[in-house]
């Protein structure tokens, strides 16, 4: 009763705790979203519009405004929207945008963004369209003439402000989808509000770079792949156009564009064969690369040639269309040339093996692992599924799989210490230049460290469970279990016997087969691959295997044990990898095979016993954790009924070990995605999602 009444008053406090905080540091946003709302209620424009009122011409800004005196409408028309619609959609903006804006810069400084960045938007585009009037452009001569309200400008002179403050890949795609905006907007809308957002956002983005920018500067693309970003988005910006076009005819700075929408069909298609270009840009692939120019280029000198037509001749045509892609694809041909080098990526994509093509991978990987030494895991890289990436001079590895695209390192690269930041560096390279994303996946906090130095982000995804040999002894309270299990199976007759199972009889390894595939039948998924070997793995001779037998050659259960090396061909300890037990046999199987192997061990002078980390599983809370950490929670609590994988933590939790983080490294969170599915490909790659959706439904 009291825990459940507990629940509700300790989620309310929290409710409770997170308004003060917004309240306390978004006191701008929130104010001038109040007096909006109460203004709004007041003039009635919360439910009719505001241009209907004989008061509107009073309130309103725009060029006619200021030829009649009225000075104050650059600052009253910012409290009102035109009609019940623009009110709710410019508070969501507003909230958004400018909340974000303040949590970031602090509330002076955002009021002093907002505040300018409205005013200079609307004075800006005021004075243009004033000087404008009465020329040869028909669109300046209609909006001298338009009285406005509103408050977005503000929302995107903060957007293109806070912009500074952000780290890369994310302030150039912010950037570019603020002149994604303004591009279409601007070019085939051409609307009051339209100049403004133009006008605000060409002010702010170079004064946010010089006030607020921290750690980098500029507006180009640092790497190949946010050249291959930028680029994907200009051909998405253009698919748009097309798009708001068809559906939102209007008549723009450059002319009506109804008559140039064409059919939807032919919407449609151009839509379509964008969007698949796009994508193999977004890869980095070459032809993509080549036949996006040459068609860019063919719409350039088209629109080129038609403008000359125009002007020299007497030939008429609207030309909004024409002329508005044809500057957009201007700009993107301009970043298609100048970045040319990121684009090229071969049809077919292949990791090439370095210099020790032709030689077998696997016994040179191995004998990598003896001469530098490696992680708790890296003897999993030489297990079949894996490829490999070997730097030039022969003495540096990286393994691997290749997923959705993506490329999973497993575990800390090998080779010389001091030579992991130009390993991580040139392995990442090769990944770009082939157009697939990389992550480092179950390394240690050094390399997560190190990866960290070259701008790598890490979220750590499990926990090594080490127990250290020298000072070992099954004494006292906390041991219980543990002696319990070993004096019980010398009791009952169970032998405890380490060895290499190939070497074993054929009766003992198909015993070891039949309890593999027993245990894994009861899981209802597929059986795990990846960094969780099996009865395959275990067959490998340099893999020493536990086995507890009873007097009648019954195999009860089974551990293998992956050597752990040290630099100089030492091997310092070992890593648990298969753990099964019969389930008709002996119960503390698993404790007593663990204890007895860590007694093995120690005698023959190992340093460390590792019993793993249980993925998704973490001795740690998520109190203060980042999204991408308490997401990784929700996974491990939504996989803990049909793999066990926090069950199997707490209970190594038995032998007292210490723990040592695992980290998953990354470039960008926008890879997360891709990674998370190469992930769940890499550990079941005979799964289905109708398998993951059936036991998701039937999960209690």
């Amino acid at each position: 009763m009291n825990d459940n009444a507990a629940a509700p008053e300790s989620a309310s406090s929290r409710g409770v705790a997170l308004a003060h905080t917004v309240i306390r540091r978004m006191p701008f946003t929130l104010g001038f979203l109040v007096v909006v709302a109460i203004l709004g209620v007041a003039s009635g424009g919360l439910w009719r519009r505001l241009d209907e009122r004989s008061w509107y011409p009073d309130i309103a800004y725009g060029w006619p405004p200021l030829t009649e005196g009225k000075w104050w409408t650059p600052l009253s028309g910012w409290f009102f929207g035109l009609t019940p619609f623009q009110y709710f959609c410019m508070a969501v903006i507003f909230a958004a945008a400018v909340g974000w804006t303040e949590w970031r810069l602090g509330t002076v400084r955002t009021a002093l963004v907002c505040l300018s960045g409205q005013l200079i938007g609307i004075l800006g585009a005021s004075v243009t369209v004033g000087l404008l009037a009465h020329t040869h452009l028909g669109w300046a001569d209609r909006l001298s003439e338009v009285r406005d309200v509103g408050f977005t400008t503000a929302a995107f002179a903060a957007l293109a402000a806070v912009s500074a403050t952000l780290r890369s890949p994310w302030r150039l795609r912010v950037r570019a989808v603020l002149m994604a905006h303004v591009a279409i907007t601007f070019l085939f809308e051409s609307t009051f509000a339209d100049l403004m957002h133009l006008i605000a956002i060409a002010v702010w983005l170079p004064a946010g770079e010089k006030l607020f920018s921290r750690t980098e500067h500029g507006f180009w693309p640092r790497t190949r792949r946010e050249v291959r970003m930028l680029a994907f988005i200009g051909l998405l910006v253009i698919a748009t156009a097309s798009v708001a076009v068809y559906f939102f005819p209007g008549n723009s700075l450059l002319g009506p564009t109804e008559n140039e929408r064409g059919s939807l069909w032919s919407t449609i298609l151009t839509v379509v064969v964008i969007t698949v270009v796009a994508e193999q840009l977004r890869k980095g692939r070459h032809w993509a690369w080549w036949g996006t120019l040459a068609y860019g280029l063919l719409h350039v000198v088209f629109t080129l040639v038609l403008l000359g037509v125009v002007i020299g001749t007497d030939f008429e045509t609207t030309g909004a269309v024409t002329f508005g892609t044809g500057l957009l694809w201007a700009f993107e041909v301009a970043l298609l040339y100048s970045g040319r080098g990121a684009f090229r990526v071969p049809v077919r994509r292949k990791i090439s093996d370095g210099a020790l093509t032709g030689t077998d991978p696997g016994q040179a990987v191995r004998a990598l692992l003896a001469r530098y030494g490696g992680s708790t895991m890296s003897w999993m890289t030489t297990w079949s599924e894996n490829k490999y990436w070997f730097a030039a001079d022969g003495e540096r590895c990286v393994a691997y799989q290749r997923h959705a695209g993506t490329v999973i390192v497993l575990t800390d690269p090998i080779g010389p210490t001091d030579l992991l930041p130009a390993t991580i560096a040139g392995f990442t390279d090769r990944c770009e230049a082939d157009g697939l994303v990389p992550c480092l996946f179950s390394t240690t906090e050094a390399v997560a460290e190190i990866a960290g130095e070259l701008g790598w982000r890490s979220v750590q995804i499990a926990e090594d469970t080490i127990v250290d040999l020298p000072q070992l002894e099954f004494k006292g309270k906390a041991w219980q279990d543990i002696r319990s299990a070993i004096n019980k199976a010398n009791k009952e007759g169970i032998e405890f016997r380490l060895v290499e199972l190939a070497d074993e009889p054929f009766a003992v390894i198909a015993q070891v087969r039949a309890i593999s595939e027993e245990w894994v039948g009861e899981k209802g998924l597929p059986e795990m691959g990846f960094t969780l070997g099996g009865v395959e793995e275990a067959l490998d001779p340099a893999v020493r295997v536990g086995l507890a037998v009873d007097a009648k050659g019954s195999v009860h259960g089974v551990t293998s044990w992956l050597p752990v090396y040290g630099p100089g061909d030492d091997i310092r300890g070992w890593t648990l990898d298969v753990m099964r037990r019969r389930p008709d046999g002996f119960r503390p199987v698993v404790e007593f095979l663990i204890g007895s192997s860590c007694q093995a061990f120690k005698e023959e002078g190992a340093e460390i016993v590792s019993l793993s980390g249980a993925p998704l599983a973490r001795h740690a809370g998520t109190d203060g954790a980042e999204p991408i950490d308490r997401l990784l929670e929700g996974l491990g609590a939504a996989m803990e009924p049909y793999y066990g994988f926090r069950s199997l933590h707490s209970f190594k939790a038995k032998f007292q070990p210490r723990h040592e983080p695992v980290y998953l490294c990354y470039r960008d969170e926008a890879d997360l995605p891709r990674i998370g599915i190469a992930l769940t490909k890499a550990y079941l790659p005979e799964v289905s999602a109708k398998d993951l959706m059936t036991l998701g439904a039937s999960g209690k």
